[in-house]
């Protein structure tokens, strides 16, 4: 990958459309698509200019050679750069052509974006007639690794880029763009300024020891790596809230047949996505369903209901509902509060215990929740496995199990459910989105190294290691930090970032 290349692709998405763009970047952008317009006005920075996309006559077309930006010498980005395009070239589509001149552009490169319709066609074409006059189809995401490695940003803002692009909801969307503007960066730069700063006295007082430069007590390196370490397990715990924001969860809605379950998985995904009838045992197979809760995806799973099966295709059903509870990161186990405890019931409570799950008491609208339900026993206290008393704990190695009452006919309670959901997802880590955390398994993993890096800091300060020894300790807490923003990554790593782009980004 040849950074002095003129780069081309299409820049928006595959298919039909009221506009597509095509993206030039590199030192002969300018030359390479001003052949191919007839534009109303000359190209300037910062302004978009209307014009035509033609066809030149002839394939020897060229531009003259002052118009060809050299490689030492390009024209100052506040001059202009004129072209007497060909008058007879037969048009194509109407455009509009915007340039931005280095180094005030994504890549700090010159680029030229010509937005013309959404055709494939004419897009394709714009792309051959740069390749014909000597640009590089761009490999996927060297746009943004032009912007890396031209300094323009840093590597957790250049993986903010993706995130932001393959975005499902808007609080993702905010969170990449926090991440974009450097929100991680600025979290972790104190950390590492701290660490730099411990690094530098212990190596001056190696190498000006004949200077009597002062050499740190054991105490004070301790507290010292101590104040590093704090602020990057809070960083690492952040990571749990962080995956979930980034990837959504999988919600699991089991229980026994006829209990309301695909009516409220209907409630939650707003429309009649699952069948529902009085039969029991209509739901035969999952239905799954993605929404936003709380600005995080979340994948509604609809299950069989769960019994004794009463012929093959039931039995299949109702494996994949248990195969489903397994899988899942949050499950909501649903009663039916207008009926006494079933002893289908018990055991799917019994297998819930250890696991985070909330028990939904459905069709509150049948039964007063003051009231003896049918069977002669207050629901929620009802024997079996079912909620204890507000004072009463857990006992140990249960999870408690929140319980709430709603009724997917009237849509009593389906709030209160849904902010439970959340509760469940977030806990009290949301409260640190606005100063950035993490939300992808490298940078958590590059935390963990680092920390583990000082814990044997720690380790060699206790057991009085000369301080020559100690520091390879610090330096391998500091180079994870130094990787995560990409201030030092081998380019294997970058390779892998940014083939995950798309073409154009």
């Amino acid at each position: 990958m040849n950074l002095d290349d003129t780069i081309v692709a299409i820049a928006t998405p595959p298919g039909r459309g009221g506009i597509g763009v095509v993206r030039f970047a590199g030192p002969e952008a300018r030359a390479i698509a001003l052949p191919m317009l007839r534009l109303k006005h000359e190209l300037e920075p910062g302004r978009a200019v209307f014009g035509e996309l033609i066809e030149p006559c002839g394939s020897d077309i060229t531009v003259p050679q002052s118009e060809i930006p050299s490689r030492a010498g390009a024209p100052a980005p506040h001059e202009t750069v004129t072209h007497q395009t060909d008058p007879h070239g037969s048009r194509i589509d109407e455009v509009v052509v915007s340039f931005f001149a280095k180094p005030h552009s994504y890549t700090t490169d010159d680029i030229v974006e010509i937005s013309a319709h959404g055709s494939p066609v004419v897009l394709r074409h714009v792309v051959e007639m740069a390749l014909e006059r000597g640009a590089r189809l761009a490999e996927p995401g060297e746009f943004t690794m032009r912007a890396f490695l031209n300094g323009r940003i840093d590597l957790t803002q250049a993986e903010a880029v993706r995130d932001l692009i393959d975005s499902q909801t808007l609080y993702q969307a905010k969170i990449a763009a926090q991440q974009l503007e450097g929100a991680l960066s600025r979290r972790l730069q104190p950390i590492k300024q701290h660490l730099v700063e411990l690094i530098a006295v212990l190596e001056a007082g190696i190498d000006f020891a004949e200077d009597d430069v002062s050499v740190l007590p054991g105490e004070q390196i301790l507290r010292q790596i101590g104040e590093v370490g704090a602020p990057l397990e809070d960083l690492a715990h952040s990571f749990a809230y962080g995956k979930l924001v980034h990837e959504g969860l999988t919600l699991a809605i089991v229980g026994r047949p006829n209990v309301g379950k695909s009516s409220l998985f209907n409630r939650l995904v707003e429309r009649e996505r699952a069948i529902v009838t009085a039969t029991p045992g209509t739901t035969r197979d999952l239905v799954t369903e993605t929404v936003a809760i709380g600005g995080i995806p979340v994948k509604l799973v609809d299950t069989a209901g769960i019994r004794r099966a009463l012929d093959e295709a039931e039995s299949i059903g109702i494996q994949k509902s248990m195969e489903a509870l397994v899988d899942a990161d949050l499950v909501l186990v649903v009663l039916d509060a207008s009926q006494p405890a079933s002893d289908e019931d018990k055991p799917l409570l019994a297998q819930v215990e250890q696991r985070t799950a909330i028990v939904i008491e459905n069709k509150a609208d049948l039964v007063d929740r003051g009231l003896v339900n049918a069977g002669g026993h207050n629901f929620s206290r009802a024997e079996g496995r079912h909620k204890k008393n507000d004072s009463e704990p857990a006992s140990a190695g249960e999870k408690p199990s929140q319980h709430l009452h709603t009724s997917a006919l009237t849509g009593e309670g389906i709030a209160e459910l849904r902010a439970a959901i959340l509760q469940h997802v977030t806990g009290d880590a949301g409260s640190s989105a606005e100063s950035g955390f993490l939300t992808n398994a490298r940078h958590q993993s590059l935390v963990r190294d680092s920390l583990t890096g000082l814990s044997h800091a720690e380790a060699a300060v206790q057991n009085r290691v000369p301080h020559e020894m100690l520091l390879l300790d610090l330096y391998s807490a500091l180079r994870p930090l130094d990787e995560i923003t990409g201030a030092t990554t081998n380019d294997d790593i970058l390779s892998l970032i940014f083939s995950r782009f798309c073409i154009g980004k």
